[in-house]
């Protein structure tokens, strides 16, 4: 029997991404195309691979089967393109990024600069997702990398079959709004005030958590709030104070908001993820080890911006 590589791919994305809307998502196709694709195969194959008969789809054995050679055939063609690269003389394709508002604006954006201009033939195609879902994409090879973030003195679980490469450790402030008569001075005046936290699963919501439960207070959380624009704005406007990191200040014009003296507050690590390549002990390819390279290049040039605007060393 001849069985379309293609249509192998086909029925691998239906099997990772348990259903075939998924699957024509990831693979910009429609899901009449897709559930074509997976009837033309079944006709070559002369078997069902689909199970019809209840309401989500669902492999039958057979399915199953071919899905996981399907699954392996990814992975030598990903390996055999990452391989090829080596060959020529000049990085090229594309590759996905899936990063969060603040990363993009101050680290992804002069990174892709620097990437263009060294390597103007590679394509490089950004994503806001992060969290849970950009790990589960880039596990799924939807994503070749994710730019995440955690609070640095999490003890973080290791994660299969993927990599951390670490990228800028970015410290935190604490907040106030320039109105207030009295601004927190040190952790003793935190607190009976309101504060704008983050989601506990966030960096900046774990670190609020550490620091009342070092310091033994219990946080008036008054506004729950995910993004550091509007935790910002509320802060201006004054309804708390907030811990935010400091890449976050760098377009706060002086004065919106006070930044207070308050030290060890901690930090957010933000690192590069990868999948883990079978062959290659965890390196990742070429094309993304350039795209890591300039991402560090630009980290290190943000250092000096921030040690100049906080009087760092």
């Amino acid at each position: 029997m001849d069985i379309d590589p293609r249509r192998l791919r086909v029925l691998h994305e239906v099997a990772r991404r348990g259903g075939v809307m998924r699957a024509a998502e990831a693979l910009h196709l429609t899901a009449s195309a897709v559930s074509q694709q997976l009837a033309l195969l079944e006709r070559e194959v002369g078997l069902s691979l689909i199970d019809r008969s209840q309401r989500r789809v669902a492999l039958t054995p057979a399915g199953r089967v071919l899905a996981g050679y399907a699954e392996r055939v990814e992975e030598e063609l990903g390996e055999a393109r990452r391989e090829l690269i080596r060959f020529t003389e000049r990085l090229a394709g594309p590759v996905s990024i899936a990063a969060f508002p603040t990363v993009i604006r101050h680290l992804l954006v002069p990174a892709l600069g620097r990437l263009a201009e060294r390597h103007p033939q590679i394509t490089p195609r950004i994503q806001e997702l992060y969290g849970p879902p950009a790990l589960q994409e880039l596990r799924l090879g939807g994503v070749d990398l994710a730019l995440t973030e955690q609070d640095a003195d999490k003890t973080v679980a290791v994660q299969q079959a993927i990599v951390s490469h670490p990228l800028y450790v970015d410290e935190y402030r604490i907040v106030a709004p320039p109105g207030w008569a009295e601004v927190p001075r040190g952790v003793a005046d935190l607190a009976g005030v309101p504060w704008i936290s983050g989601p506990p699963d966030q960096a900046c919501g774990h670190a609020l958590e550490r620091l009342a439960a070092l310091h033994g207070f219990t946080p008036r959380r008054a506004h729950m709030i995910q993004e550091f624009p509007p935790t910002l704005a509320l802060v201006a406007a004054g309804h708390g104070v907030a811990i935010v990191p400091s890449l976050a200040l760098l377009d706060v014009p002086d004065g919106e908001v006070v930044v207070t003296g308050i030290t060890n507050v901690g930090a957010r690590k933000l690192d590069v993820v990868t999948r883990l390549s079978r062959t290659r002990s965890g390196e990742p390819d070429p094309v993304q080890a350039v795209v890591i390279a300039a991402l560090r290049d630009a980290a290190e040039e943000l250092s000096g911006r921030l040690g100049a605007r906080w009087n760092a060393p």
